[in-house]
């Protein structure tokens, strides 16, 4: 009986090791993407920080340079990006681009999956920011992505190669970089965050959690198998054993032992009184 109810018990277990198992999983992998997508949001952020200095503190100091010399430090968008080709050079898995489908500097062109990114910003002219995964060289990564809209400061360079300064021409050409309308999406900031550190800490959690949980089940099931063997396997073969003795006219068998459950402590005393009845209808007929 002890092997049947451990049997029973331990497909109890195993089933509910798996529900477990899926739910933790499912639970811990929405936080770890929670987890990289702050991280994003927080590189994104960073970004519209240097870009605001750089328009208000930098830009109107280089403003009169500008005739004999372009000047990129500028530029807001040239002055976030250097700011994280710097970190990158330290963590490659980050990155930052201002990817756009026609820009001036050649290295912010989109690629064919950022280009994917722009134009669906440009479909749908309410989205506000797109975020998914994608696998790379170093690994699963989560970018997030932000429309890039033409304001009026951006006209100033973009609109015309006319209108353009001629240093900004000299330096990077008039085929690129022009025609942008007012309010038009023409690019999109993406900032890409690797997901390994954050699946790693998920799964170690995960791990410690289902051992232990796994730990505490075992517990229980030598809690269940001690408290069955005291309460019940026990008793049942010390009155199987005396009761075979008695069936066999063994009146030395002694009592039915009365440890164990209340249940068991009932059925002996049950067992008990049987046999003294019988005692007695035997001493009657022998009489």
């Amino acid at each position: 009986m002890l092997l049947r109810i451990n049997l029973i018990l331990l497909v109890a277990f195993a089933l509910g090791m798996v529900a477990i198992s899926l739910v933790v999983t499912s639970t811990l992998q929405e936080n770890a993407t929670r987890e990289v997508l702050a991280q994003a949001g927080l590189m994104m952020d960073s970004a519209a920080a240097i870009r605001f200095y750089t328009e208000t503190e930098i830009g109107p100091l280089l403003d009169d340079k500008m005739v004999s010399a372009f000047r990129p430090q500028s530029v807001p968008f040239y002055a976030a990006t250097q700011n994280f080709l710097t970190l990158h050079k330290e963590h490659p898995d980050y990155s930052y681009k201002e990817a756009t489908l026609n820009p001036t500097n050649p290295r912010d062109r989109a690629a064919d999956w950022e280009a994917d990114i722009v134009q669906r910003f440009r479909n749908d002219s309410t989205t506000r920011e797109v975020s998914g995964t994608r696998d790379t060289p170093m690994g699963k990564s989560l970018y997030l992505a932000r429309p890039i809209r033409v304001d009026r400061g951006c006209l100033g360079c973009h609109s015309l190669p006319s209108a353009a300064p001629a240093t900004m021409i000299a330096r990077y050409g008039s085929d690129n970089g022009f025609g942008w309308q007012p309010n038009e999406i023409v690019g999109a900031q993406i900032v890409s965050v690797p997901f390994a550190s954050a699946e790693s800490s998920a799964g170690r959690v995960r791990r410690d959690m289902l051992a232990a949980i796994a730990a505490m089940l075992v517990c229980v099931l030598l809690v269940v198998n001690a408290s069955l063997y005291v309460l019940v396997i026990r008793p049942v073969r010390r009155i199987v054993r005396i009761a075979g003795r008695a069936s066999l006219g063994d009146t030395s068998a002694g009592e039915f032992p009365s440890g164990g459950g209340s249940e068991m402590a009932a059925l002996s005393a049950a067992f008990n009184r049987m046999r003294k009845s019988l005692d007695k209808a035997l001493r009657m007929l022998g009489g």
